[in-house]
């Protein structure tokens, strides 16, 4: 059953939100739904420029959807449910936070006219975080976080204190990174990015909302300024000619093209070696945390001592298959198999072996203390054991990077929900 649109709430410069009549029909359909239509509509130096721009509308729907997808994808809390049509998504009802949350990587624009004396390029490590009270009658004043506290915002029934502010800005910075490395990937220098927060009237929940689109960021293919896809080629110009509109346009349609190519498929894959099957229960202990992760993982019983050869056949099987890979070797007593693998593969061998009470403080020396010239490294946790691979993995894909980063930015927000309960 299609989605039903119903009363408009509210209409921004560029946007209209309506209620969703029917949310019955969409998962979880007892919360609040909202549907974010776009308009063919492009403005700029807050709203002292408007023009329309034919399909604009499409365009910023489909980036938007993308990167929202991406953004679930990696764990990240977002308000975003489904696409609806070319020009509207479905989203959680919410009650936006009127700040605007920008990240920088590299100095340019507005942040040049207000810290005269900084050069263009200079990059910020880590980024820059600032944050803007929007207010387009005052041109969106720049505010510090003490300015945001005062204010004491009440948004979804919940006042803004200082643990939603931290938690809002690490999910920032976050959001930043995850997607810097997703533009990475395709050559484009995500420079900086704003951002919007809504909170969740029904548990109180704090959701990344509103949009991220062309408009929201600054991205140079290459990393060349004279290369910009995004609107400040529309903020540039001295004057709006029809002809500039349609290169503005061709701009936006390739940054929608390019923003549904970030989502790649898994890179590589981890092999976890057990020197018999009775380390299956430690074995699979790995293995969860690597699924959660979305990493492919195999497993094969294969003992050093008893089956060298065999051992040596399966490592040489998958060093022939040219997928990156990262071994996990589990054996308990004395093991020989991280060791033997390590000596006889390039690919990462991480040592896990499951730890007896009675044995335990004896054996793992077996995992410790390495010969010479072999580059193993040892953990007696399998969710270490999963994280150290799924890190190694991450170097070179970005979509698992970004699952990481964004399980540590939970832990991180879970902390904070504990503290607040603890400190209530």
């Amino acid at each position: 059953m299609e989605v039903q649109p119903g009363d408009k709430i509210a209409e921004g410069k560029t946007k209209e939100i309506l209620l969703v009549k029917n949310p019955e029909v969409l998962p979880g359909g007892e919360r609040e739904y909202v549907l974010l239509q776009s308009k063919d509509r492009i403005t700029a130096h807050n709203a002292q420029r408007v023009n329309e721009m034919e399909g604009k509308g499409a365009l910023a729907t489909n980036t938007t959807a993308a990167i929202f997808e991406l953004l679930n994808e990696c764990g990240v809390k977002t308000h975003f449910v489904q696409r609806c049509t070319d020009t509207a998504l479905v989203s959680v009802k919410c009650d936006m936070v009127p700040i605007e949350f920008v990240t920088r990587r590299v100095a340019t624009g507005s942040f040049l006219k207000r810290n005269q004396g900084v050069k263009e390029g200079y990059r910020f490590s880590p980024p820059l975080l600032e944050y803007f009270f929007k207010d387009d009658e005052a041109g969106d004043p720049q505010w510090s976080y003490e300015q945001i506290l005062a204010a004491e915002m009440k948004c979804g029934g919940v006042v803004i204190c200082s643990h939603h502010l931290d938690e809002m800005s690490r999910m920032t910075v976050t959001v930043f990174e995850i997607l810097e490395r997703a533009w990475a990937s395709l050559g484009c220098t995500l420079v900086d990015m704003k951002i919007e927060f809504g909170v969740n009237p029904v548990n109180g929940e704090i959701l990344l909302a509103d949009v991220i689109d062309n408009d929201s960021w600054r991205l140079w293919p290459s990393g060349d300024r004279r290369l910009m896809k995004d609107k400040q080629v529309y903020r540039d110009l001295r004057e709006v000619t029809a002809e500039a509109i349609q290169e503005i346009k061709k701009n936006y349609a390739w940054v929608a093209e390019k923003a549904n190519q970030l989502m790649s498929k898994p890179w590589g894959r981890v092999v976890i070696f057990m020197g018999s099957a009775s380390d299956k229960a430690h074995c699979e202990k790995i293995a969860k945390v690597l699924r959660e992760l979305k990493i492919p993982v195999t497993m094969h019983v294969c003992s050093a001592h008893k089956c060298t050869p065999m051992s040596l056949a399966v490592l040489q099987e998958i060093e022939g298959d040219a997928v990156p890979t990262v071994i996990v070797a589990v054996a308990g007593r004395s093991n020989g198999l991280g060791p033997v693998l390590a000596g006889n593969t390039n690919l990462p061998v991480i040592n896990c072996p499951p730890m007896s009470a009675e044995w335990g403080d004896k054996d793992v020396w077996s995992s410790l203390r390495m010969p010479s010239g072999l580059g193993c490294s040892t953990t007696i946790q399998p969710d270490v054991a999963a994280l150290n691979a799924a890190s190694i993995l991450g170097l070179n894909d970005h979509m698992l990077w970004g699952r990481i980063r964004a399980r540590q930015l939970n832990t991180y927000i879970g902390l904070i929900h504990d503290n607040q309960k603890i400190n209530q």
